[in-house]
């Protein structure tokens, strides 16, 4: 029988790149896996993080079978983000992508009673070849989900098949019941070996069973009167597989499935078993603060119960595979699940990298198929930053049908960046399509996600349309009582969501909706809002301890526990006559006390407002709606604290001004024309960085109207010196003030290239 041997204790670990070693170190750090060496410097704001080459190495004890011989491989759960791994010295396997399982057959180069030294290099540096290219994350390095020794006998379930688990399993719902379309993989088996199937119910009763011969091993189980996976009710049944000879059973694989039927319509939005259910839910990035990506399961299923309390019912996995233990929680506590791998931000044409996507997909999808949370294969995300092209096109169309193929089962989808074109040729390529709009932060208002969307969905009447990312940063330091955008405030972050959640909800036919972040997460190129190497969107702190204003929004919006919140309680001192305060409650009606005394009742949507006029000092404010209250203390003071405002607000208003006062009346009644061998906002960063005086224009305006910096070399370089000023203006705006942007070109067509 199969044994599985964690090695995830006491391995040698140096952060250099030393080359090979013969024999075992003495003088390497000792770690337990998982781990990555950009744990903190992954997203502790000093602008970097080590992206090196470095040793992983430990020792093993060769397992051997009681019968039918021994087959040892080495299974690594996921190594950030290219590994090779030795076995006694010899390079048994070099693995590309940083976020899938990986097996080697190690059998000949496993030595009998002798300690054997299993050692990986792990790189998480730039290579041309390996998506993803660049991306508003950080991509740890390290051993971060493990590694196991697997021992099984000669004849076997394959393990080396893009990392799969050797079995697949698709149930289909019909009349009476539902068929169970099983397949194994299995290898070196003679014609003495058959495949025993067994399939459970949740409560471990067998309620199928089926025999094949292990040289044809396809068969549709019939199942009578079966229960399905929905949201509400995540049930699963266990499918097992046994190689059996006469009567010993040589190997074993087991899987959790579930039966659900599930389908989009543009003007009907997600359904499953037949029943209209809006997606509404998050995205997920990995890690955690001062753990980077190296979760543990309880790490995992700990975030994916957090999600569940918020109510919401589907997750967008971005912007790479995740851990089997997080698509596990994900069946087990009714999530929909959109999968996806990291072709993102920046198409690279090198044909290797196009044959990195295609790997990162199959593995993907063969190591994941049996999931039933998984809805959606997503094949890119925001590719279009750097352009497109007939090239990006077709490589899209070909991992399309190589994801149909793999899995006909299931609908593909992919996401948008806010400025990709309302006809784009991309719209025909997936089953369902989604964009990512941040309308009311990187550019616009929050009022103009609504009638965008509007407007697509009469245009195209026949396109599922999803919006599958759209946040704003909320950091809990900031406050007052006039929140705007790009004030980074913990107020404007939940006025935004106030609104998004009511628009979506306003929308069925929106397919799904995922904000953009559930949790706060590391990208070391970040240095916004007075926080470096964080992305700060989302609904909960990256160390899980706070929830935000604007996760309750949406708890009163998609969860059906009675609950009320009060706003505010880290807005704590308070200046002013009168201070509003805002309650979230999926009640009807909610009360507000102060002080002990009434102050009102009202009645409302989710969203109820009071303004009230607190005494001198500390103030206790309680809402009461229904058997649920909940309540905060203010104190009253005659000027906040200066730290509740971010300088940089108003700086960025100054500098604004300051830019129409420089630049004159002429430039901003300019005509926008473009003048062969001169600078335009036509021309992309990294073509205007080539002249030093252009290029400080650029980045002056890049700074007033998005806030960030740029430079080459730094921060999200890569990600943005494809883009131009004019698709920069076209996600702005009207964040973008009048006149700006011919101020800009107006200037750029006085220099030459």
């Amino acid at each position: 029988m199969r044994k599985i041997i964690n090695l995830n204790e006491n391995w040698l670990f140096i952060q250099k790149d030393v080359g090979l070693p013969n024999v075992m170190p003495t003088d390497w750090q000792t770690v337990n896996l998982p781990h990555t060496w950009n744990a903190v410097d992954g997203h502790d704001g000093n602008g970097s993080y080590d992206r090196g080459n470095y040793w992983y190495a430990k020792t093993f004890k060769t397992p051997t079978q009681a019968f039918g011989g021994s087959k040892v491989f080495v299974e690594v759960l996921a190594a950030g983000q290219q590994a090779t791994v030795y076995v006694n010295g010899t390079k048994v396997t070099y693995h590309e992508g940083g976020y899938s399982i990986f097996r080697a057959d190690v059998t000949d180069l496993c030595k009998e009673d002798e300690e054997n030294l299993l050692v990986i290099a792990c790189s998480n540096e730039y290579k041309d070849s390996v998506y993803p290219q660049s991306a508003d994350f950080t991509f740890y390095g390290g051993l971060y989900r493990g590694v196991n020794i697997i021992c099984t006998t000669e004849a076997h379930f394959d393990l080396e098949y893009y990392g799969g688990p050797g079995i697949k399993v698709m149930p289909y719902p019909c009349d009476g019941g539902a068929n169970f379309e099983i397949e194994s993989f299995v290898k070196d088996a003679d014609e003495n070996f058959t495949v025993l199937y067994s399939i459970l119910d949740a409560d471990g009763k067998e309620v199928a069973s089926a025999c094949r011969p292990a040289d044809s091993t396809k068969v549709s189980v019939f199942v009578s009167d079966t229960t399905n996976w929905d949201i509400d009710n995540p049930y699963l049944y266990t499918v097992t597989a046994k190689l059996q000879r006469r009567n010993e059973t040589f190997d074993e694989v087991t899987v959790k499935t579930g039966v659900r039927s599930f389908s989009c319509d543009p003007s009907k939005g997600f359904i499953i078993n037949g029943v209209e259910t809006p997606l509404r839910g998050v995205s997920r990035h990995q890690d955690q603060l001062y753990k980077g990506n190296a979760l543990t399961r309880e790490d995992h299923y700990e975030d994916a119960r957090i999600i569940k309390d918020l109510g919401a019912n589907t997750i967008r996995l971005a912007h790479y595979q995740h851990s089997q233990d997080f698509y596990e929680a994900c069946d087990e506590l009714g999530f929909i699940v959109w999968a996806e791998i990291p072709f993102i931000s920046v198409f690279n044409k090198n044909p290797d990298a196009h044959q990195n996507c295609i790997s990162q997909l199959k593995e993907l999808i063969i190591q994941n198929y049996n999931h039933p949370s998984i809805c959606f294969w997503g094949i890119s995300n925001e590719i279009l930053i750097g352009g497109i092209s007939e090239k990006l096109v077709e490589n899209h169309k070909e991992l399309n049908a190589l994801a149909k193929k793999l899995d006909p089962s299931r609908l593909t989808t992919i996401a948008h960046v806010s400025m990709t074109p309302v006809d784009s040729p991309m719209h025909e390529i997936t089953d369902v399509i989604s964009y990512n709009h941040y309308f009311g932060w990187y550019g616009g208002k929050m009022e103009d996600n609504g009638p965008w969307m509007d407007m697509f969905h009469e245009k195209h009447p026949d396109l599922c349309l999803g919006l599958s990312e759209y946040g704003c940063e909320g950091i809990i330091t900031y406050h007052g009582p006039n929140p705007a955008c790009k004030d980074y405030s913990e107020e404007y972050q939940a006025l935004y969501h106030e609104h998004m959640a009511k628009v979506l909800n306003d929308r069925p036919w929106i397919w799904s909706s995922h904000v953009w972040n559930m949790f706060d997460f590391g990208c070391a190129a970040r240095d916004e809002g007075g926080v470096k190497g964080r992305n700060n969107k989302g609904l909960v702190t990256m160390d899980r301890k706070t929830k935000k204003d604007s996760y309750f929004i949406y708890k009163a919006y998609w969860n059906a526990e009675p609950m009320v919140h009060v706003c505010g309680s880290r807005y704590a001192q308070r200046a002013g006559e009168t201070t509003q305060i805002r309650v979230y409650s999926n009640q009807p009606s909610v009360a507000l006390y102060l002080n002990d005394e009434l102050v009102q009742e009202l009645s409302a949507d989710k969203v109820f407002v009071f303004n009230v006029a607190l005494k001198d000092g500390f103030n206790t404010v309680l809402a009461v709606a229904g058997d649920v209250k909940d309540s905060i203390t203010l104190e009253k003071v005659e000027k906040e604290p200066s730290i509740y405002v971010l300088p940089e607000v108003n700086e960025r208003a100054e500098g604004v001004k300051n830019w129409f006062e420089a630049v004159g009346d002429m430039d901003l009644k300019a005509p926008m024309e473009f003048p062969e061998g001169m600078y335009s906002i036509k021309d992309t960063m990294e073509e205007i960085s080539h002249n030093k005086d252009a290029f400080a224009i650029v980045q002056k305006a890049v700074k007033l109207a998005t806030n960030f910096n740029i430079a080459p070399g730094e921060g999200m370089w890569d990600m943005m010196k494809g883009m131009n000023m004019e698709n920069m203006q076209k996600m702005a705006g009207s964040l973008v003030p009048e006149g700006f942007i011919e101020s800009l070109n107006a200037q750029l067509i006085k220099i030459k290239k």
